[in-house]
């Protein structure tokens, strides 16, 4: 078992040396699962400070058709919880991983039996986006017991008490959605970034980082200056890993971009 995963992720977000922790975002088992390994090699490699790994599943809810469409790749490529969690134990020695996948997965084996999987792979964090705040409890003490942050999210929808409920038990950092609707890439950054931070800020101690919609170093840089903590990047690197003929290559080149960017 890893170390405690809240511990590893506080240290990153400290050690990032940049005007913000850069998170790529990968679909674990796309285009396949060794090269969905290669990519997570090459994006460490690239500059990035932490991961974030899609497990897939057939019903993402808070997936444009990027990443759902790469879910549905990986799925049929024969693609498992058991398999994704192999490749993510093969990549928390370069940096911390946080693995995002929905409700379901959880419960299908049972939480604290995934959690323990979770936990023996060496991953730091787990992002449950279709698990609600009232719902919470069970899933967070089990992660928390062993050594799991579980990282909530918020929109810019959230009112303040719920915020403030949110913030107060947020474990690794508050993922901050920047737009209403689903993962996917968006031509120009949201103008009310500045105080939808302030906002989850106000509200937690823990880091905050900014995502969807985040596809060009330019938004990135953008996040980072209305005050995030971390900016994720998902769909853009995706799409390259589906797209180009060495993908490893060139979601690296990409990842290095950001992180040239947020230097």
């Amino acid at each position: 078992m890893s170390a405690d995963g809240e511990q590893r992720i506080a240290a990153a977000f400290a050690a990032a040396g940049k005007r913000a922790a850069l998170m790529p975002y990968l679909m674990g088992g796309f285009p396949d699962l060794e090269t969905s390994r290669a990519i997570g090699e090459a994006t460490a490699a690239a500059g990035a400070d932490m991961l974030e790994l899609g497990i897939p599943f057939s019903d993402p809810l808070a997936d444009g058709p990027v990443i759902h469409d790469a879910a549905t790749h990986a799925l049929a490529g024969g693609a498992s919880v058991a398999s994704v969690l192999e490749v993510a134990a093969k990549l928390t020695p370069l940096l911390p991983v946080i693995v995002m996948t929905y409700v379901n997965v959880l419960m299908a084996p049972g939480v604290e039996r995934f959690l323990e999987r979770v936990a023996r792979s060496g991953i730091s964090g787990l992002i449950v986006p279709d698990l609600p705040l009232e719902e919470a409890d069970e899933i967070a003490g089990a992660a928390q017991a062993v050594g799991v942050a579980l990282v909530p999210l918020v929109a810019p929808t959230t009112p303040d008490d719920r915020l403030a409920r949110i913030g107060a038990r947020a474990q690794g950092f508050v993922y901050v959605v920047s737009v209403t609707g689903t993962t996917g890439e968006r031509a120009g950054a949201a103008s009310s970034l500045e105080p939808l931070i302030a906002r989850a800020h106000a509200h937690t101690t823990v880091p905050v980082a900014l995502g969807f919609g985040i596809s060009t170093p330019a938004q990135a840089v953008a996040a980072a200056q209305a005050g995030a903590d971390g900016v994720i990047v998902g769909s853009r690197l995706v799409r390259a890993a589906g797209e180009e003929a060495d993908p490893a290559t060139a979601v690296g080149r990409l990842v290095g971009e950001f992180a040239a960017a947020l230097a």
